[in-house]
């Protein structure tokens, strides 16, 4: 695994040190990621809350990267929430041709690296030229199992859980006793996806915004001051070092 590495981390860095300190063998399965604070990033340089989107690509980017190398199985990324289409129409225009242009730019990367992608959240509503691409890219990659990216987009958790909801009973209209947890998961956009080990927000904000209501029960929550055009590996390496520091007893008394 450190092996991986050796060409992303700089020797006596302090990613170095941070690797160093980490347990390789209890690394999170599944990392969530609320990006947050784009905007602030961009003001607070005199501009406009556009380019705080286009370089907090970046941060996405090394986020992808080092996970991959570390081995982290699924990284998921709020990209834009039902709450987002109250923001200025150029702001959201902005976002949609970053994605489009990402997806038809760099679908190659995601394909040599063998990383699959995978977007939740309700689809329909996203611009044509998006889901068109979007759908284009998932299928190119669907097989791939070195590490899925799961793109939330149009998501809110709320919103989740009620379509859940009228999915689970149009199936079993007759048979609503046998709904247990277990059942009900299987009706939300991550079926298929374990829930987040470990959740990670930028910018200071203390709060959920809505994001993987039902999956984040008990995931560790990790908050760093750092907007998210300035969040690099060695923010990640922190998060990861934090959560290694953590019991984990999911209710119980005993650490698991």
């Amino acid at each position: 695994m450190r092996e991986n590495l050796k060409d992303f981390i700089e020797p006596g860095s302090e990613e170095e040190i941070l690797l160093e300190s980490l347990d390789l063998t209890r690394l999170p399965r599944h990392i969530a990621v609320i990006m947050d604070g784009n905007g602030r990033w961009a003001k607070l340089r005199n501009l406009p809350r556009e380019e705080g989107h286009r370089a907090g690509a970046k941060s996405v980017q090394e986020v992808v990267e080092i996970c991959a190398r570390l081995g982290i199985e699924y990284l998921t990324l709020y990209a834009f929430s039902k709450e987002n289409w109250k923001r200025p129409k150029a702001e959201i225009s902005t976002l949609w041709k970053l994605l489009e242009s990402y997806l038809k730019e760099e679908h190659n990367v995601l394909i040599k690296n063998q990383l699959c992608l995978k977007v939740i959240g309700q689809k329909d509503d996203l611009p044509s030229t998006i889901r068109r691409e979007l759908h284009r890219v998932e299928n190119l990659t669907k097989d791939f199992k070195r590490m899925t990216i799961v793109l939330a987009l149009n998501y809110g958790g709320r919103a989740e859980i009620v379509e859940a909801v009228k999915k689970f009973c149009k199936d079993n209209s007759t048979d609503l006793d046998s709904l247990d947890e277990k059942k009900f998961a299987n009706y939300l956009f991550t079926s298929d996806i374990p829930d987040p080990d470990l959740l990670i927000r930028t910018s200071g904000e203390m709060r959920i915004s809505n994001f993987l209501l039902w999956q984040i029960a008990y995931s560790e929550i990790w908050i760093t001051q750092e907007y998210w055009p300035d969040f690099r590996k060695k923010h990640l390496l922190q998060a990861l070092v934090d959560f290694q520091k953590r019991e984990r007893r999911f209710g119980d008394i005993h650490p698991r």
